[in-house]
């Protein structure tokens, strides 16, 4: 027959106890801590707005008729956490030497072109085309030739300053300038992969492009554009 002796205080088996409890709290301590961490960082969190590299950007006028000077881009815009974020506005400022110039008037969309005035961006992100332009007090915006530091700047509903989302250099030579002088021809960049850099072509743009009186009318009554006829 098997015995068993009874633990007494102060035996080294009444210690090796009171350690498997310690063990024991401090593992469900540990556990509720790493539950509280893993549903802060899928829910909670509200994350940064983030942006990808521009596939394609334009430099170029707006219409045919001259007047309306814009930059061009394609995106991916998303946010690094679960809940979201509100983007409340988004312009680009375009340097070249010691200039630079504002282009704050945004316009997002597809074929249905609307004026940015809120987007919520989550996080799978949001592909679309983003048309800046500028102010209306500027018309005939001269790209002439240099290098340029274009930069992409976001807005966020509850933050008092502006965050910088995306640098992209790029460059335009003295033939490629005197081309878009003219009224109708604007310069494409388009990225890539294999290269590793922008390559330019230069075109002329003529009946798909919108009215530009009648987008800033548009823009200034805060409505949404009709599509581009083809």
């Amino acid at each position: 027959m098997v015995t068993t002796t009874p633990c007494v205080v102060g035996s080294t088996c009444h210690l090796t106890g009171m350690r498997m409890q310690y063990a024991t709290i401090a593992i469900s301590v540990l556990a509720l801590l790493v539950s509280g961490f893993t549903l802060w960082l899928s829910y909670l969190r509200r994350g940064s707005l983030r942006m990808t590299r521009p596939t394609v950007v334009f430099f170029g006028p707006d219409g045919n008729e001259g007047g309306i000077s814009k930059v061009f881009l394609r995106t991916l815009l998303y946010s690094t956490g679960k809940r979201g974020i509100v983007l409340e506005h988004l312009f680009i400022r375009l340097r070249r030497g010691e200039t630079q110039q504002n282009f704050n008037i945004w316009v997002y969309g597809e074929k249905d072109l609307a004026r940015g005035s809120g987007l919520f961006v989550g996080q799978e992100g949001i592909a679309t085309n983003h048309h800046f332009l500028t102010p209306t007090d500027v018309w005939g915006y001269d790209f002439a030739a240099g290098d340029y530091k274009l930069e992409v700047f976001g807005k966020v509903v509850g933050k008092n300053t502006t965050l910088l989302l995306s640098t992209i250099r790029l460059s335009i030579d003295a033939h490629e300038a005197e081309q878009l002088r003219k009224a109708d021809h604007g310069i494409y960049f388009d990225w890539g992969p294999d290269a590793g850099r922008y390559q330019k072509k230069i075109e002329g743009r003529r009946s798909k492009a919108l009215d530009p009186l009648k987008l800033l009318e548009v823009l200034q009554e805060g409505g949404a554009l009709p599509p581009p006829k083809a």
